[in-house]
């Protein structure tokens, strides 16, 4: 393990991977894990091999097979109950570790980043294991087909081995997730983290083997700056289920991949979220949605980067967008204050100041930032905030997922050309709509094509709300009664009534 003592609460970081219940280097060496503000090494972590990735899967495999993980309840509200209790005792050091490698603004981390999902990631789907409907009776019946008289049952069981692939933008948020639903549902997983921020599953990793009785082989942390390696979880026959956050390109290679074994697939990935906001909405609050694209540099899969205004107040919108963001410039993840933080790596910097450029050159107009690196910055990967006026939705802007710290603000002439716009995307992961009446808002929320939907500045975050898109944005959903029961099979049981 290797420690930074830079503040009070010390982030101490686990360079170990788990695999079969032991804390182990990987085959491939390590690698290192850069802080994306100050471009500092923060450690180094094992690097996996394909036998590593393979020995993972065997152990999980085995321990779904040969354990009685599968069917004990009790046993894995426990272990459930005992992680979130581990985390807890590590949590400060766990929001230094976040603020260092993923580069999340000290007060993100006091909601989606860590404190959100902290709260009830791991205790919603424990209480679930209690109540959820295992079994079903759907009554005795004479059968047509056979005329005996039958009971009918259906049972959900776990579907297996689950490979969860993670993102670096919210990492412990998603992998809390994955880990609380699949294991409540007495799944064995395989856990890939991003590259970028592997420190948080780490820890996790060795919380799970030091702190709990979750048997050897249940959870894996597998750790690999090989993209490929992790794809062995795609590949394998032995992996039952990919649950997947991360880019749509990445998502629709899992699914061509994983088709050849019937892989069952939840997949979390891109949006181009758009806030419609009426004519007779507040204006002046309305509006703050516009920074929504500036939490965390709008590394996130829901940020609402398209903003619709109705041309009869469109000047007065714009000015009130343009205040915002000229007085919110990207800082210190750090300070407390800070909203914009950096960009995950130069590579991502150097996208979305492509995006940018592409955006002047297609006509958009550039009210605020810019198509180069801010000039303050020595070291890190930084982007301005950037507002885009007199966007069409037609342009490269408007269509494609930029991941960055951008807005583009749409014009629109009625309710109906509203709605239209809002549609016309690949993608249909979220969105928001603003209104001085409620009424109007919800009708307007039915006609629009995506999965989670905010009215008046709402946001309906939390462990039992379906999380997930429509169309490009992916296939089943994070949490909730719906994300539950996706890492579960449905068996059909008959047998002559007694």
């Amino acid at each position: 393990m290797k420690a930074d003592t830079d503040t009070q609460h010390a982030a101490t970081h686990e360079s170990r991977m788990l695999i079969d219940g032991k804390l182990v280097d990987g085959e491939a060496g390590s690698f290192v894990n850069i802080n994306p503000a100050t471009e500092e090494n923060l450690g180094e972590v094992s690097d996996a091999s394909k036998a590593d990735m393979l020995r993972a899967i065997d152990a999980a495999r085995r321990s779904f097979d040969e354990t009685g993980w599968s069917t004990d309840h009790q046993l894995r509200r426990r272990c459930l109950e005992q992680l979130h209790d581990a985390i807890e005792s590590e949590k400060e050091e766990l929001r230094e570790e976040l603020i260092r490698e993923v580069g999340a603004p000290r007060a993100v981390t006091h909601g989606p980043q860590l404190d959100a999902p902290l709260a009830d990631g791991l205790r919603y789907p424990a209480r679930l294991i209690d109540t959820f409907p295992w079994e079903t009776d759907l009554g005795d019946q004479v059968v047509s087909v056979t005329g005996v008289n039958t009971t009918r049952k259906v049972w959900h069981e776990p579907v297996g081995v689950v490979g969860a692939i993670t993102p670096w933008n919210f990492p412990f948020e998603v992998v809390l997730n994955k880990l609380g639903q699949a294991l409540a549902t007495g799944n064995t997983v395989v856990l890939k983290p991003a590259p970028d921020t592997p420190f948080n599953a780490t820890r996790l990793g060795r919380l799970i083997a030091e702190q709990t009785d979750i048997p050897a082989g249940v959870v894996n942390v597998v750790t690999a700056s090989d993209h490929f390696v992790g794809e062995e979880l795609t590949l394998s026959p032995k992996v039952d289920m990919i649950s997947f956050t991360g880019s749509t390109a990445v998502g629709k290679r899992i699914m061509e991949k994983g088709a050849a074994t019937m892989k069952r697939l939840f997949l979390e990935l891109g949006g181009k979220s758009a806030t419609i906001v009426l004519e007779d909405a507040d204006f002046e609050f309305a509006c703050m949605l516009g920074i929504g694209p500036l939490m965390h540099a709008g590394q996130g899969c829901a940020a609402p980067t398209r903003m619709l205004l109705p041309r009869s107040r469109y000047d007065e919108g714009v000015a009130i967008l343009k205040n915002l963001y000229e007085n919110i410039a990207a800082g210190d993840p750090q300070d407390p204050g800070t909203l914009c933080g950096p960009v995950i790596s130069a590579r991502q910097q150097a996208r979305i100041l492509g995006y940018i450029g592409r955006g002047v050159e297609e006509g958009a107009t550039l009210l605020v930032g810019s198509a180069e690196a801010p000039a303050r910055f020595d070291r890190g990967f930084w982007v301005d905030p950037t507002l885009f006026t007199d966007v069409d939705n037609s342009m490269t802007i408007a269509q494609e997922e930029i991941f960055g710290p951008v807005l583009a603000v749409i014009p629109y002439d009625d309710e109906d050309d509203a709605v239209r716009i809002a549609n016309d995307s690949a993608y249909g992961l979220a969105g928001n709509v603003m209104s001085g009446s409620l009424e109007r808002s919800l009708r307007v929320a039915r006609r629009l094509r995506a999965g989670f939907i905010g009215l008046n500045g709402t946001v309906g975050y939390g462990a039992d709300t379906p999380f997930g898109g429509y169309k490009d944005s992916g296939v089943g959903r994070q949490n909730g009664l719906a994300g539950f029961g996706q890492y579960t099979e449905i068996k059909s049981v008959a047998y002559p009534a007694q």
